[in-house]
């Protein structure tokens, strides 16, 4: 071990008011504090990690305390600058609040707190992570924060400035430290790569710098670890860093990107093994998978130019990604980003991760069907709400009118017998609803889906699982799959939302059962649907009804024109075919479509 070596976040720590990066509404009011004399007895420094807070606050003590100070460029050859530099608690004590956080350790600071400096002007306590103390120790502190003895100085440091009690945030002077510009980052690991000689690229260092969350000590940790790397042959690109850190790369993300949009499910599973069996984790794969679809809609958004200093890419990489949106919606980005977080959160809780992911990439894969069933659902709760949604004929999301059938009614005409004739009779369009025996269990399959919380479930249920019994007393439903049997059954981790579902459906079912399909289930399902149909029987459309003197009103949703007594009406044609919506509503009725359908006929199957 090379006792020598010096980490570079430690190497190149600022060690004066100047060389702090960024933060220049700090540097400019501690100077200016120092240059006036109006040194205040607490300081708040706040902020996310790796912004200078204790850097600032070594800093801030050393100008305070320098043999030539108080100064904002103290000479960093004294004794006292050298014991702050190098942490001696003597004058400038450091204190780690994570584990010195009890009332017993506030106490100590309090007897330790009258005792005068030993060579110094101030005896000045930084108190890292401050959030961690007790409440108790925080009210211990409290009266000596206010009225410190003379020439001590508290300089408190927190990333949680809101786990702070008030009442010590109100005896502080508070500043706010923020996080350091993408281009302030990069500048400053130039630097630093050049006085190293490490070669590495431009285009690295932003990478690095973008994946900082604006921390500087992030930023020069990875450098250093980059830096085992270092060749005079080849620079250190982005390549190097995205396998070091295990990132999937920009080509790996976007062919994935592109099976997806365009809806080649078996090719984006190909792609997805790929990236799998590389080494990649689940949770990781969709983590950068999300970050993509994020610069995605950024670009969308802003048509490219102004969206590259947001994106954390190059300007090829916007170009070839720019390009691959040439035909996607934002709000099919917008779908994808939903899904793919809704799936991050499923992946951290399951134990099959695997398994999920493949689900993901499916679901997501599925993206022209998915939109289409959104925009319908969108359209489906403006005419809940009474409003007409605009339709465009060239929407390829656009939903046909709903099926008609024409029903005999009669015009009342003056100057005739009460028995009409069938040539009184018009027709006018109104829909009817075709009864079906499982029309009832199917309207309360919707409802029992749209009470599962969990969005990824929720999809998997509508696919896989077949309702038997729905109802207060018992709640059955089969699933042929053995692996999301096993997800959903009474030992499954997925089993708690077909409870929440059913007891939000229902108030409290007293038996839930979700098992494989059985013989009998057939039956079961009808006497069920038996007991709750009450369904009309659906009356006669080939024979026109004969009324007596008055004859009943037949509700019309079409206007009364004018009609020649002795023109022919063409009968009802009786020969009429179900149309293929009907068939596959008869025959598989948890599809996505069929289930919007239903939703937006009330349950109810509309014949032609």
């Amino acid at each position: 071990m090379n006792k020598n070596y010096i980490p570079l976040y430690r190497k190149y720590r600022p060690q004066t008011i100047e060389q702090i990066v960024g933060q220049e509404h700090i540097k400019k009011a501690l100077a200016n504090a120092i240059q006036m004399d109006r040194i205040s007895h607490a300081y708040l420094f706040t902020g996310p990690r790796g912004t200078g807070k204790t850097s600032t606050a070594r800093i801030f003590a050393k100008s305070l305390n320098c043999t030539n100070g108080p100064t904002i460029s103290p000479c960093n050859e004294c004794e006292n600058c050298k014991n702050i530099t190098n942490s001696i608690p003597i004058d400038v004590i450091e204190i780690d609040a994570a584990s010195n956080r009890s009332v017993n350790d506030a106490d100590e600071i309090i007897q330790k707190v009258a005792l005068a400096p030993v060579q110094s002007r101030y005896k000045i306590y930084i108190i890292d992570e401050v959030h961690m103390l007790t409440n108790q120790a925080f009210n211990a502190l409290l009266k000596t924060l206010e009225e410190p003895p003379k020439n001590v100085i508290f300089i408190l440091a927190t990333t949680e400035v809101h786990k702070v009690l008030d009442t010590i945030k109100s005896r502080c002077q508070r500043f706010d430290f923020k996080r350091i510009t993408t281009d302030d980052i990069s500048k400053h690991l130039r630097y630093i790569s050049d006085s190293e000689s490490i070669n590495i690229t431009d285009e690295a260092l932003a990478y690095i710098a973008q994946n900082s969350a604006g921390g500087m000590r992030d930023s020069i940790a990875l450098l250093d670890q980059l830096s085992v790397l270092n060749s005079s042959d080849n620079a250190i690109s982005v390549d190097d860093i995205n396998n070091l850190l295990g990132r999937l790369s920009f080509d790996s993300l976007t062919n994935l990107f592109s099976e997806i949009v365009q809806s080649r499910q078996e090719a984006a599973l190909s792609v997805l093994n790929e990236i799998y069996n590389s080494g990649n984790e689940p949770v990781q794969i969709l983590s950068n998978l999300l970050e993509y679809l994020r610069n995605a809609l950024i670009l969308k958004s802003t048509e490219g130019k102004a969206g590259l200093a947001v994106v954390q890419l190059n300007a090829e990489q916007a170009k070839t990604l720019t390009e691959k949106l040439a035909n996607i919606e934002t709000h099919q980005l917008v779908s994808l980003i939903d899904k793919c977080a809704a799936y991050i959160k499923e992946l951290k809780l399951t134990s099959n991760p695997k398994l999920w992911l493949d689900v993901a990439i499916l679901d997501m894969s599925n993206l022209v069907q998915n939109t289409k069933l959104e925009e319908l659902q969108k359209r489906i709760s403006l005419l809940e709400t009474g409003e007409a949604p605009k339709l465009v004929n060239s929407s390829p999301y656009n939903t046909p009118p709903a099926p008609v059938v024409k029903t005999e009614v009669m015009k009342p005409a003056p100057a005739k017998p009460s028995i009409h004739s069938e040539e009184e009779v018009l027709t006018a369009e109104v829909p009817i609803s075709k009864p079906a025996p499982d029309n009832a269990l199917k309207s309360q399959w919707v409802k029992f889906l749209e009470n599962v919380s969990s969005f990824p479930s929720r999809a998997i249920l509508k696919q896989q699982a077949i309702p038997v019994k729905l109802s207060q007393d018992e709640v059955l439903i089969t699933i042929k799959n053995p692996s999301w049997l096993k997800q959903f059954g009474q030992d499954g981790s997925k089993h708690s939302c077909i409870v929440e579902a059913a007891n939000k459906l229902f108030g409290s079912v007293q038996k839930i059962v979700v098992r494989a399909p059985e013989a009998g289930d057939d039956k079961l399902r009808k006497e069920q649907t038996s007991d709750n149909d009450e369904t009309p029987e659906p009356a006669s459309r080939t024979q026109p009804k004969s009324f007596t003197d008055t004859p009943p009103e037949v509700p019309n949703t079409q206007p009364e024109e004018p009609v020649d007594e002795e023109q022919d009406i063409p009968e009802a044609d009786t020969n009429e075919q179900p149309t293929p919506m009907q068939k596959k509503s008869e025959s598989f009725y948890h599809s996505d479509e069929v289930n919007m359908v239903m939703d937006l006929f009330e349950g109810k199957i509309i014949d032609n």
